[in-house]
């Protein structure tokens, strides 16, 4: 299934799930509420914005409104909502590249992620899979890594752009296991997927979700997942933790979504949102579309889930862990 198809799909659950709920009506002298998409309309991250407007316009009888504000490596989105008045009216879909990756990419950021924001609930996260031409010798991480380094700038892989999770998920693997790999950016991710497999690139890290064709179809080879568990779509395919490969043990890489409010939001307000966030991904029908589309619904127990005060820390220790990747990699942005 291609990422068109995929999208298509999320967006008929999405239709069932508002479907299923009472009319939305507007509680009087209560302003609307307005979620932030720092991304354009018909991508994952909207759609999972939607699904939640969904939610919590049922759940809390209010107008709840999704506003696009791409651009800017999500930093237009997150900067409207760090501006934001904390009235309990404005909420934002924050990823991993908006509060723990941008810091550390731009040497100025229009807003602040420690400061500006109130950390609300986790959605969930989107693993990497490591995916290689056929005609690249390796049917294993193992052998991958041997031969990046055998042979010294001979692997180059592509990306969405400089500072793109895929980009990132690469780095922090080439600093723990000091593979000798070649980083060709692009604009955009699928355009780096088609010189994969047209073989001017040898491999990706990338995203489940556009590779699955292809990796069915035997045009890519799956060497590894980037997650700590296997994926539901392919459990044959090991993550890069299992791999063996010197460094690895605790390898992770994904992209996660949440929703954070505005600094100093009411705390009765944020608890609420938290609890329907959660209410929502736990719908087991909800669940097996998002695993079977390469997504990992946040799950009790799960690191970053649990409530606002789990998802703080959670973007803490995030923060930290990419600030050393892109340390060691020396990516930035003007």
């Amino acid at each position: 299934m291609n990422r068109r198809h995929a999208l298509r799909h999320l967006g008929a659950l999405s239709a069932a799930v508002c479907a299923a709920g009472p009319a939305l009506v507007r509680a009087q002298g209560e302003k609307p509420i307005t979620i932030v998409v720092p991304y354009a309309p018909g991508g994952t991250t909207d759609m999972l914005g939607r699904l939640i407007a969904q939610q919590l316009g049922t759940a809390l009888g209010r107008t709840v409104i999704v506003d696009n504000r791409p651009g800017a490596g999500t930093a237009i989105g997150a900067s409207q909502v760090a501006r934001a008045a904390p009235d309990g009216s404005t909420l934002l879909v924050a990823t991993s590249t908006t509060l723990a990756i941008n810091p550390w990419l731009y040497k100025k950021l229009s807003y602040d992620p420690a400061k500006d924001f109130a950390p609300v609930g986790l959605i969930g996260a989107v693993p990497l899979m490591v995916v290689v031409h056929p005609s690249v010798p390796a049917n294993t991480l193992a052998e991958l890594v041997a031969l990046a380094k055998s042979r010294p700038d001979a692997l180059s892989y592509g990306s969405a752009g400089n500072g793109s999770p895929q980009h990132l998920g690469a780095e922090m693997f080439k600093v723990a296991t000091a593979a000798n790999m070649v980083h060709v950016p692009y604009k955009g991710s699928a355009l780096a997927l088609t010189d994969l497999l047209g073989g001017q690139l040898q491999l990706m890290f990338t995203d489940i979700a556009p590779a699955l064709q292809h990796v069915r179809s035997g045009k890519l080879r799956a060497l590894a997942v980037t997650s700590r568990k296997r994926q539901p779509t392919f459990p044959a395919v090991p993550t890069v933790a299992e791999s063996g490969v010197a460094g690895t043990a605790d390898f992770e890489a994904v992209a996660w979504q949440s929703v954070v409010a505005p600094a100093g939001t009411p705390k009765a307000f944020i608890d609420r949102c938290s609890q329907e966030i959660a209410r929502l991904v736990a719908q087991p029908a909800l669940r097996q579309k998002l695993e079977n589309e390469g997504f990992e619904p946040a799950a009790p127990g799960a690191h970053g889930a649990g409530g606002p005060e789990q998802l703080a820390a959670y973007i803490r220790s995030e923060t930290e862990r990419w600030g050393r990747v892109i340390r060691a990699s020396g990516t930035t942005i003007d």
